[in-house]
């Protein structure tokens, strides 16, 4: 009798242990982080549209991916709009469409509902203002010379630990920043900020004195699907996972560009206080500066309105907004 009561004891703890290690398995891919790191590093890149499952999890894959000879999905969940990157392995996928997925929040973002007192605009196209009070700080890297402004990251970080950050970053410009990158990463991975990686293309392309209709992402021969997907890999090669957010250089999008982008699954983000050039904020304001040093006037916004208390708060992550 006791040796049979060993052997089921020991035959459930052996069955734990598995599960356990499966479950370990199967927790969301983490890829080391590496400051050479290239886009090259994932493989078979290739945006896809799938419902996938394991157990009770739900959630919706956009790209399918190799890295490391493993093959992996950025998937996103339909209710909170968080993205992670998991091991195909651990999931039931199949093919599903925007019209089965329509009632999700992540659709709904995604496409949002014509709004009739907003005409069609060739600037700030995209979501513009978001739910609620606060403010959802937001930080565009586009491609630069000068370092990085470090003292309004920490102005940031100061909130309090884990406070939201939203930095829509182009591959340009972590290509040739990657002291200031991997700064960014330590504060994200020490608790200090939440940063959520939007994309805010790769070349960020822009010719002075052109009209905004043939410049940005209009200029002829852009590759979309090239500007977004290289700044996803570079990210993702070293060790972040890109957000569902996109930012278009200069704010700048017509409505066929607007439909590509949405056609890739990605949420077009815009902003209804610019400091350097809008009205100030208001609750519910998703709040644009430019840390990359270009743009030291509306940092310096910022911080006054910080300091004498008319920025809203609290700072939010930004995918409450939609």
């Amino acid at each position: 009798m006791k040796r049979t009561l060993f052997s089921l004891l020991f035959c459930a703890s052996l069955a734990a242990a598995t599960t356990a290690r499966a479950g370990e398995a199967c927790a969301p891919a983490t890829i080391a982080p590496s400051p050479a790191a290239t886009g090259a590093r994932v493989r078979d890149y290739a945006p896809v549209f799938e419902s996938c499952a394991q157990g009770e999890a739900i959630r919706l894959a956009i790209r399918r991916m190799t890295i490391d000879g493993e093959k992996l999905l950025l998937t996103v969940d339909p209710r909170s709009l968080e993205t992670t990157l998991e091991r195909a392995a651990c999931w039931r996928c199949a093919q599903t469409s925007e019209e089965e997925q329509a009632e999700t929040r992540f659709l709904q973002a995604v496409r949002p509902p014509a709004d009739p007192a907003r005409p069609p605009a060739l600037v700030n196209a995209g979501l513009i203002h978001g739910k609620g009070g606060g403010a959802f700080i937001t930080g565009d890297l586009c491609p630069s010379h000068k370092p990085l402004d470090r003292a309004f990251i920490e102005e940031v970080a100061a909130q309090g630990p884990g406070t939201p950050l939203t930095l829509a970053v182009s591959g340009g410009w972590i290509a040739h920043h990657a002291e200031d990158f991997a700064w960014l990463q330590e504060k994200a991975r020490s608790g200090a900020l939440a940063i959520a990686w939007a994309n805010h293309s790769y070349s960020h392309p822009y010719v002075p004195g052109l009209k905004d209709a043939q410049n940005y992402l209009l200029r002829p021969g852009v590759d979309l699907d090239r500007e977004i997907f290289e700044t996803e890999k570079l990210l993702i090669a070293h060790g972040e996972t890109p957000s569902v957010f996109f930012r278009f250089p200069g704010l700048v999008a017509d409505g066929a560009l607007l439909e590509k982008l949405r056609e890739r699954h990605l949420v077009a983000l815009g902003a209804d206080s610019w400091l350097a050039l809008g009205p100030p904020p208001r609750a519910g304001s998703i709040v644009l500066v430019h840390p990359n040093g270009n743009e030291p006037g509306g940092l310096a916004i910022f911080s006054r309105l910080l300091k004498s208390g008319r920025m809203p708060k609290p700072f939010r992550d930004i995918t409450e907004a939609p």
